[in-house]
């Protein structure tokens, strides 16, 4: 009998991990049936796509509380789509604060519930930890530390890699140039995939960027919004590249990252980076409040160091970018020693295939 699987992502990285998910699932077992929530790298691999992500992410706490209406109605349908499928299992992925609350419900309609990328209770509100050990038959962490955090509530969780691994490998594999020759060396400009962040952060990255004339700036826009949206960003020198992040990185000098998956990808590519964080002031003062942990950035979280500079919130001024950008561009000491924590990095992460032996694993168990 066909088996069905309900996959459930709410951003881009998430559908990213998701996609690469499905694709070894289905290498493994052709039959599999796919439907869900996500955005076009789920769709390219052949699942129905029920809602897109381009309407669900929203960023902070005021933000969430400003959607309450749109986001109490999205509960509703996912509700109706996953039991209009009635799926064999359901696959959450990241996206906690919506994904725990399925997982609670979808517990109570005796729906299997696969969690895939941890919520980063680690961070704040460790008391979900209690709501995923009641709900979620099966949790796959992607970050090395994770394991432990959870060892101590006694729930035995899988580490089986970093999928980003993979991705990075399979780009490197089949990649073919698709960008021209530029001249200069490449600042690149990662302003993350929702517009909330976007309208906060581009605007000031921008204008730091224009302090390196003898660079061209090259910014990897979101794949989840239209290219038209960053019309009202334009400005001269500044390239506005779609669906590419990854040939940008490849050929990228220097970054300057939001906060996220992006910057462990940019680890990864081995380009020397600054990185920005900047919500709302009253989503910051309540995250302030509630998150105790010492970093912000992937980089910094699994090397347990302080390797990349943070810029957060007030410090994510134009003139603390260009400072921290210079003394990475002037300093070769600081340079060198930002790549060797990446080599590390990729030491911690683990072998690749990843989302092979996550797929292997999920077949096993379904």
């Amino acid at each position: 009998m066909t088996k069905k699987i309900f996959i459930l992502s709410g951003e881009a990285s998430g559908d990213l991990h998701a996609a690469n998910l499905v694709y070894e699932m289905k290498l493994k077992n052709p039959a599999l049936q796919f439907e869900g929530w996500g955005g076009d790298r789920l769709q390219k691999e052949g699942v129905n796509i029920k809602k897109h992500i381009r309407d669900l992410a929203f960023m902070g706490f005021l933000e969430v509380v400003l959607n309450l209406k749109k986001i109490l109605k999205n509960f509703k349908i996912c509700k109706k789509d996953i039991l209009d499928f009635q799926p064999d299992i359901l696959i959450l992925v990241d996206y906690p604060g919506f994904n725990l609350r399925i997982a609670e419900w979808a517990k109570t309609q005796n729906i299997r519930i696969f969690y895939y990328v941890s919520p980063q209770i680690w961070a704040w509100k460790k008391n979900r930890v209690f709501k995923i050990k009641k709900s979620v038959e099966r949790m796959y962490c992607i970050l090395p530390f994770e394991k432990d955090f959870y060892k101590q509530y006694d729930i035995e969780v899988n580490y089986l890699g970093h999928p980003l691994l993979d991705e990075i490998q399979h780009f490197r594999m089949s990649h073919k140039e698709d960008l021209p020759k530029f001249t200069k060396p490449i600042l690149s400009i990662l302003p993350g995939s929702r517009e909330q962040e976007i309208e906060r952060k581009l605007p000031v990255m921008l204008e730091a960027a224009k302090h390196f004339l003898n660079y061209h700036i090259l910014v990897a826009c979101a794949p989840n919004l239209e290219l038209s949206y960053y019309d009202k960003f334009k400005s001269e020198g500044v390239d506005f590249v779609q669906n590419k992040t990854y040939s940008i990185l490849n050929i990228a000098n220097l970054a300057i990252v939001t906060s996220g998956t992006a910057t462990l990808e940019t680890a990864l590519f081995r380009v020397p980076q600054v990185v920005c964080y900047k919500s709302s002031p009253v989503s910051y003062w309540i995250a302030r409040t509630l998150i105790n942990i010492k970093y912000i950035s992937l980089v910094n979280l699994i090397l347990d160091k302080a390797s990349v500079k943070e810029l957060i919130q007030g410090e994510c001024s134009v003139q603390k970018i260009v400072k921290e950008l210079k003394l990475i561009e002037e300093g070769k000491e600081g340079r060198s020693r930002m790549i060797d924590d990446y080599n590390n990095l990729v030491q911690l992460l683990g072998e690749k295939g990843a989302s092979a032996r996550i797929a292997k694993n999920m077949l096993a168990n379904l």
